[in-house]
């Protein structure tokens, strides 16, 4: 059975919660990477940066609809969405605007499974972890790879 362990990137490109947002864009556009994943000093996985999340910051602050009923006033995304988006909005660094909690692997897990996460989840890419530290990360690249050998 073919694991996470088997073809995760070990040398991974990663940021800092302190890394400021042009640097990581830089990072992830010059590396041709979907995403980059953060860590502390000690190496333990803190979130994941993706590409969507910075253009998530650059687009304009949607103003709640709302819904006129009776005379009424119905807000149809509720004030804690809308300061969530605020917040990530003006991110000036990593720690701001990543993804926190992110899906991980263990180095352990079969790689049938990763594919199935990365399909419903529609993730690019997933960090490798053990006891709370990054040890590699899995790309859709490194499942193809696998799935169609290429002679």
């Amino acid at each position: 059975m073919i694991t996470a362990m088997n073809i995760m990137e070990t040398d991974v490109i990663k940021v800092s919660p302190d890394t400021d947002i042009i640097s990581a864009a830089q990072i992830l556009l010059e590396n041709h990477i979907n995403g980059v994943p953060v860590v502390d000093v000690e190496g333990r996985l803190q979130g994941i940066l993706c590409q969507s999340d910075l253009i998530f910051q650059q687009k304009k602050v949607s103003i709640p609809t709302i819904f006129s009923f009776l005379d009424g006033i119905i807000p149809l995304s509720s004030s804690k969405q809308l300061d969530k988006e605020l917040q990530k909005i003006a991110a000036i660094n990593v720690g701001q605007a990543m993804v926190k909690n992110p899906v991980t692997a263990h180095p352990d897990m079969p790689i049938s499974e990763i594919a199935s996460l990365m399909v419903e989840k529609h993730f690019h890419t997933i960090p490798v972890v053990e006891e709370g530290k990054l040890v590699g990360i899995i790309g859709k690249e490194d499942i193809l790879k696998v799935l169609i050998p290429f002679g």
